[in-house]
């Protein structure tokens, strides 16, 4: 099966602490390890949001570098879309 480079930019919640943030950061690096190839993990860190998004003005963001079948990236999607604490997230391939 053919393997494609791919980024994934997530916005993670500061309202529940740093201590959330560092296991939703964990957790989705887990998930990346376990069914792609991790090639790097680039912390932007808390930065103001240009508009609020579920009335918080603060996110966390990190920039996911990977490798992984066409698959992987709806199933990667489909759990930052249920997981608590997750603003936003997008992957786009590169």
């Amino acid at each position: 099966m053919a393997v494609n480079n791919y980024e994934a930019m997530m916005v993670f919640s500061m309202k529940n602490g740093d201590e959330t943030v560092a296991s939703l950061k964990e957790r989705f690096q887990a998930l990346i390890e376990q069914s792609a190839t991790l090639e790097g993990v680039n912390e932007w860190g808390r930065r103001l949001l240009r508009y609020p998004i579920q009335k918080e003005t603060e996110g966390y963001y990190v920039l996911y570098l990977f490798a992984a079948d066409p698959a992987f990236p709806a199933e990667f999607n489909r759990v930052a879309g249920i997981t608590d604490g997750v603003l936003r997230s997008l992957v786009t391939s590169r």
